[in-house]
């Protein structure tokens, strides 16, 4: 079944599951794989007040000059749950979507430095749609089930028209069951929530040689589009 996205979140976390995307980030700056990625799936929180949708234009902030996107998918939390067993995460998801978290990376990498978080990096923007798929449209796509339900999706982004980058739902390191009772530990998950995975690896432009790509402007139309999910396409303004 394909259900209408809610028209607001209680709360939004975005985690940070694939590790091609992490690797990929990291070699461009000359660093090395974070050992501690491994121990357990982390997120920061986001903003659900910037959420749009499909179609949806998103203002570039004038401050920026390296506005990028970031491919990833999500589901919407449809029951209420505190800290949630993995083998029974599954039963709490109502839903998958694509979501694009917009992204100002200049002012990303000067705010980090501090040794917090994602600030106003990426506090203006986050595209989500275009619909909700309920998990018992995906059942086919299911290729493993013994850490929750694994899915094997593929995933890409397009700019105007070019592909930018591919992946699959496959290559995160944690199934969302597994995100979701990381998420749900110590605290109350809600109806509404909203669960990002983190981008796929080559979904977003900063994980690119310099020049290989310009970054995002004004007109610019971005397409993610993933295997039975749809198309969420926000052009820049």
């Amino acid at each position: 079944m394909k259900l209408a996205l809610p028209t607001s979140f209680p709360s939004f976390r975005d985690f940070y599951a694939f590790e091609a995307h992490v690797k990929n980030a990291r070699k461009k700056r000359g660093l090395e794989m974070i050992p501690e990625w491994y121990d357990a799936p982390v997120f920061y929180f986001s903003n659900p007040a910037s959420i749009v949708g499909n179609s949806a234009p998103i203002k570039k902030p004038a401050e920026t000059q390296e506005l990028d996107y970031e491919l990833e998918w999500a589901v919407v939390i449809g029951k209420e749950g505190r800290d949630i067993p993995v083998e029974e995460a599954d039963n709490h998801i109502q839903g998958f979507t694509i979501l694009n978290d917009w992204s100002m990376r200049d002012i990303q990498r000067h705010e980090m430095k501090v040794g917090l978080g994602p600030a106003k990096g990426k506090d203006f923007a986050t595209s989500v749609g275009p619909e909700l798929v309920t998990p018992d449209e995906l059942v086919d796509r299911i290729i493993d089930t013994s850490r929750g339900n694994r899915y094997d999706l593929w995933m890409e982004v397009s700019v105007n028209g070019e592909r930018r980058g591919r992946g699959s739902t496959k290559d995160m390191n944690w199934t969302f069951a597994e995100l979701i009772a990381a998420a749900s530990r110590n605290t109350v998950l809600k109806p509404g929530d909203l669960i990002g995975s983190g981008t796929v690896g080559t979904g977003c432009l900063v994980e690119f040689p310099e020049g290989s790509w310009p970054w995002l402007q004004v007109g610019d139309v971005v397409r993610l589009e993933i295997e039975n999910l749809g198309v969420l396409e926000n052009t820049i303004v």
